[in-house]
């Protein structure tokens, strides 16, 4: 997306060093921001190093509260700022619901409802006016089109994208009542071929859903009105857009990335 101008602001993208996150800080930083990359994967600093001159890397564990503390103040002390915050970091674990285990549940709690949780606190302490950015700004949250549909074996997955959908809302609400200036929204992305997208499909053969990956994904794209699986750039564009000006009424908001597949 060239046609929008992020020049002079800050952003800050958990689970930033590969797969959608790495997509979405590539077109931030092409949009002119500066991005901090936070991420467990320390490949993150190569991912930050290729982006060129201006951004950074700092390593987060999205569900450690101090380590986000660490990664908003670095933000702003080494970028200048805090404009947009991506709460991008999640995992998926596909079981069916009868071989569900509790730590693959505590898992997904853990990165999916925790880490956006942290992340909304710590992005709206330093965004609000006596934050230590204190100029306002946007926060994206990632949810996915598992919260909007009834898809097998990804039951827990999409309670906690669900989750993502109403903490957004929430948010937004308490950011508006309290004059903190942050706009808050989520996208609901559809399966995108990256490692998850692809894990994704082969579990849904090896549960015995379908016959191959390859079946299960002609399932999703046989369900998606637009005949194909999303690309990184088409989520990575909805954030470009979330995170401007353009989108400035928006808030509160849950747009479905997903070519329809949700609808």
């Amino acid at each position: 997306m060239t046609s929008i101008d992020l020049t002079g602001r800050v952003a800050l993208v958990t689970g930033g060093a590969q797969g959608l996150g790495e997509g979405m800080a590539r077109a931030l930083a092409g949009a002119g921001a500066r991005v901090m990359i936070a991420d467990v994967n320390e490949a993150g600093a190569d991912t930050a190093a290729s982006l060129g001159e201006g951004h950074g890397y700092v390593r987060l564990d999205v569900t450690d509260e101090a380590g986000w503390e660490s990664a908003v103040a670095a933000t702003v002390d080494q970028l200048g700022g805090l404009d947009v915050l991506v709460n991008n970091a999640g995992i998926e674990i596909s079981s069916l619901i009868t071989e569900v285990e509790p730590d693959d549940i505590r898992k997904m709690l853990d990165v999916n409802i925790l880490g956006t949780a942290l992340g909304l606190k710590h992005g709206l302490r330093t965004m609000r006016p006596d934050g230590a950015a204190g100029k306002g700004g946007s926060i994206i949250n990632i949810s996915s089109v598992a919260a909007t549909i009834a898809f097998p074996a990804i039951s827990i997955y999409s309670g906690t994208k669900s989750a993502v959908d109403r903490m957004t809302r929430v948010a937004a609400m308490e950011s508006g009542k309290l004059g903190y200036g942050v706009r808050v929204n989520c996208i609901y992305p559809g399966l995108v071929p990256t490692a998850m997208g692809a894990g994704l499909a082969n579990d849904m053969a090896s549960l015995g859903l379908y016959g191959s990956p390859e079946e299960a994904v002609g399932a999703v794209i046989e369900l998606t009105p637009s005949g194909r699986l999303g690309e990184v750039e088409d989520m990575a564009d909805a954030v470009v857009f979330l995170a401007s000006d353009a989108s400035r009424f928006i808030n509160g908001a849950g747009i479905p990335v997903d070519g329809g597949m949700g609808m």
